[in-house]
């Protein structure tokens, strides 16, 4: 079996063990950052109720002249259900500006990678952070 490689500036992200509401968010999240396939507002549908469902996007990084820097948007925190496993896969720049990109939003924990000069695939968890409010005093 011959896998073709990601483009450079591609990135494929795989969720799992998540809602397809959580998914939504997670991929909404990163389309306000970057080029996709998916579309912001894109509802992720379950498959099948008893039996698990995957979530997959492919995100445009480096090559994306309306956004260079990867981070146009303000940093906030994202709610999630709970956590949400994600398999990420790409080249070792392309993957760390994603993850730079997620850990705006989200609380991010590598659980696994397997590393490669050209293409990386590294597993993530993600978790959701609630809305800080702001610290007042009475009196």
């Amino acid at each position: 079996m011959n896998l073709t490689p990601l483009p450079m500036s591609q990135v494929q992200v795989v969720l799992s063990d998540c809602s397809a509401h959580d998914a939504g968010l997670l991929f909404d999240t990163l389309c306000t950052c970057f080029t996709s396939d998916r579309c912001v507002g894109e509802e992720p549908h379950e498959a099948h109720r008893d039996r698990p469902t995957v979530f997959a996007g492919t995100f445009e990084l480096l090559d994306d002249p309306a956004h260079p820097t990867g981070h146009p948007h303000e940093p906030h925190p994202v709610p999630l259900s709970g956590p949400v496993l994600a398999d990420v896969q790409g080249s070792p720049l392309a993957v760390r500006h994603l993850r730079e990109a997620l850990e705006e939003s989200f609380s991010v924990q590598e659980v696994g990678a397997v590393p490669g000069d050209q293409e990386v695939q590294v597993q993530l968890v993600l978790e959701g952070r609630a809305t800080r409010t702001p610290f007042t005093t009475s009196g």
